[in-house]
């Protein structure tokens, strides 16, 4: 025999559980899992906060824009420079961002968390013509 080869030791088994009430390893993970879901939209609301990024994509925002422009100007297609869709969206999305802060202040004001579209709705009636009622 090969002095460098160790002999295998049969491993011994953890003894098996005594059914009882504590509690198993399951339900500790899952409500810990509950506790880290919870916060999960704190922390992406955080993100967000701390970026300077655009909320919504640059793509799928300038065809709507193209779209829209061409419902407007009966069929005929202008060109759009990339600086002035860039402004547009910007503008777009301090105006949504604005809106939906108000809106959920009138949520809060309610005495409720979920945000409705009554409360969209009143937050844009509030603002009246020069607040984006149009």
């Amino acid at each position: 025999m090969d002095p460098r080869r160790k002999a295998k030791v049969p491993r011994r088994r953890p003894p098996s559980p005594v059914p009882g009430p504590s509690r198993t390893q399951s339900s500790v993970g899952a409500s810990s899992l509950r506790r880290r879901r919870k916060f999960l939209w704190l922390k992406e609301v955080q993100k967000l906060q701390k970026s300077t990024d655009l909320l919504l994509r640059r793509q799928p925002f300038g065809r709507v824009v193209r779209e829209i422009c061409q419902k407007f100007t009966r069929g005929v297609d202008f060109c759009w420079q990339a600086h002035a869709l860039l402004a547009l969206q910007e503008a777009a999305e301090a105006f949504l961002v604005h809106l939906f802060e108000d809106a959920y202040l009138l949520t809060l004001h309610a005495r409720r968390v979920t945000l409705f579209p009554k409360d969209v709705q009143l937050a844009r009636r509030i603002r009246g013509i020069e607040g984006g009622l149009g």
